[in-house]
């Protein structure tokens, strides 16, 4: 079983490596970012709230996100590991996280933080704006989620640093460059890519 959490901050490539990732470990990419779109879309009850925070730049609020990823973990193709991208974004959110996989038996193996400077990532989103039309990412929304992640997020990293599970990957560079650090990193944890992804 490999169980991962992608974490760094809005437009660092978490959901890029994370579709990678888990194509090469055959385990599901879980982005809450990806539910709450699909909620919106489709016009959902949760949609409708998860949209107005959203579009504010804010979190949406933990009671709902636990609901929606403890629901999803339970799913059968999560029994053989899961990689998280988004989740958890606060402390509060670790521990509903720790109570449900320690329910289960089960841990975090390793947690990869993307390392991205501020300025790339505001650039690299109102660019991401302009291609996909995204009301979530223009200038102003950027700057106020990068704030959120920097007071809400990063002790996070604290807290699994404390843990030994910490490993920090630079996310800036080619898409495949950071997907081979990401790899040599978890191989160097015991995670080696299954035989049929090997290149």
């Amino acid at each position: 079983m490999t169980r991962l959490l992608l974490i760094g901050p809005p437009g660092a490539g978490k959901g890029t490596q994370a579709v990678r990732l888990a194509e090469s470990y055959g385990i599901p990419a879980i982005s809450t970012g990806d539910i709450f779109r699909s909620n919106v879309k489709n016009e959902t009850e949760l949609g409708a709230k998860a949209k107005a925070f959203m579009d504010a730049g804010d979190n949406v609020p933990d009671s709902l996100t636990n609901a929606l990823i403890r629901d999803r973990l339970a799913e059968s193709d999560c029994e053989s590991g899961f990689l998280l991208d988004g989740y958890p974004r606060t402390t509060d959110q670790v521990r509903d996280l720790d109570e449900f996989l320690a329910s289960h038996g089960t841990a975090l193996d390793v947690v990869i933080e993307l390392v991205a400077d501020p300025d790339v990532v505001v650039e690299r989103l109102r660019k991401r704006a302009d291609d996909q039309g995204r009301s979530d990412d223009d200038e102003s929304v950027v700057r106020h989620r990068l704030d959120v992640y920097a007071s809400q997020t990063a002790p996070l990293v604290d807290v699994y640093d404390g843990r030994g599970v910490l490993v920090k990957i630079d996310a800036l560079g080619e898409i495949d460059d950071v997907t081979v650090r990401i790899t040599e990193a978890l191989a160097g944890r015991g995670i080696a890519l299954p035989d049929h992804s090997a290149r």
